[in-house]
């Protein structure tokens, strides 16, 4: 495989997820976002814990959907996060969820 059908691949499973976020968004209440992933989920808590002066984010997320092109499986029922690094977290607005305005692809 040549470094330019490498390329191609990776580009058309970037697309691909790309639709299938576009198709899945509006089943969900919320956006996460970690150093090293991005969710949407239906329930989010984050907990700020302190061990030995070191304080790490705890995030537990149910009902999620993991914007990950090498995951086989993105729907996930649980899933937890503890990280040292910056969390965030928004709840989408419904008028966030229209993205037919914006690509001007049907909703």
């Amino acid at each position: 495989m040549s470094a330019e059908d490498l390329e191609k691949y990776e580009t058309d499973m970037e697309l691909q997820l790309y639709r299938e976020y576009r198709d899945v968004v509006g089943l969900f209440s919320h956006v996460v976002e970690t150093e090293r992933r991005f969710y949407l989920c239906n329930s989010v808590d984050v907990r700020v814990r302190g061990e030995g002066g070191d304080v790490y984010f705890d995030v537990q997320m149910s009902d999620a959907w993991v914007w990950d092109v090498y995951r086989p499986a993105r729907f996930v029922k649980n899933v937890r996060v503890v990280t040292f690094k910056d969390v965030n977290v928004e709840e989408l607005a419904k008028s966030d969820l229209d993205l037919s305005k914006e690509t001007g692809f049907p909703g």
